[in-house]
């Protein structure tokens, strides 16, 4: 199995591209901090990034999902994000990382999980506030600065997917598969 992660800033378009890919044909394997932030305010908890355990609920689902998603398909499989977006929210929320969330870290980097080729989906120019995105698109254009320098700090190689169309988008990645 190849698990690719696309990462980048929130509203960059990754959802929309990884729904593309998985209509292709592709596995996705979805985002998991959208759904810890949609079941903690469903219980009532409107700002649940706020928490410290936040961080960790965000990678224990990480790693559930991993497990469950281990399916032969064509091989390749695509994630919304990874335990290395992870800890690029903790440093952007000013949150200390956690043992669980540093030893995923590093089991990720030692067993291979993911490919060592991020796509990075650039920002778009703008974002669109969701209920779990409260962010202006300066604030998001730190976090895609934190996001790289995160990977990059891991040993992730980033091949950046401009901006451009949903098709433009899923085109440039899948012409650098074939290349590689």
């Amino acid at each position: 199995m190849r698990r690719f992660i696309l990462a980048g800033a929130p509203g960059a378009g990754k959802t929309a591209i990884l729904n593309r890919l998985r209509s292709e044909g592709f596995s996705v394997v979805a985002e998991a901090a959208t759904d810890i932030i949609a079941a903690a305010q469903a219980q009532g908890v409107l700002e649940p990034w706020r928490e410290p355990a936040f961080i960790d609920s965000i990678a224990c689902l990480q790693k559930e999902r991993e497990s469950c998603a281990a399916t032969p398909h064509d091989g390749i499989q695509f994630w919304d994000r990874s335990v290395v977006c992870t800890a690029a929210l903790a440093t952007y929320l000013g949150h200390p990382f956690s043992p669980f969330l540093v030893s995923e870290l590093k089991r990720i980097r030692c067993k291979s999980v993911f490919e060592n080729r991020v796509f990075f989906i650039r920002n778009l120019g703008f974002i669109t506030p969701t209920e779990a995105r409260r962010i202006s698109f300066d604030e998001s254009l730190r976090f895609e600065a934190i996001h790289e320098h995160t990977y990059r700090d891991l040993g992730f190689e980033l091949v950046y997917i401009a901006r451009g169309t949903v098709s433009e988008r899923v085109k440039a990645i899948r012409a650098n598969l074939q290349r590689r």
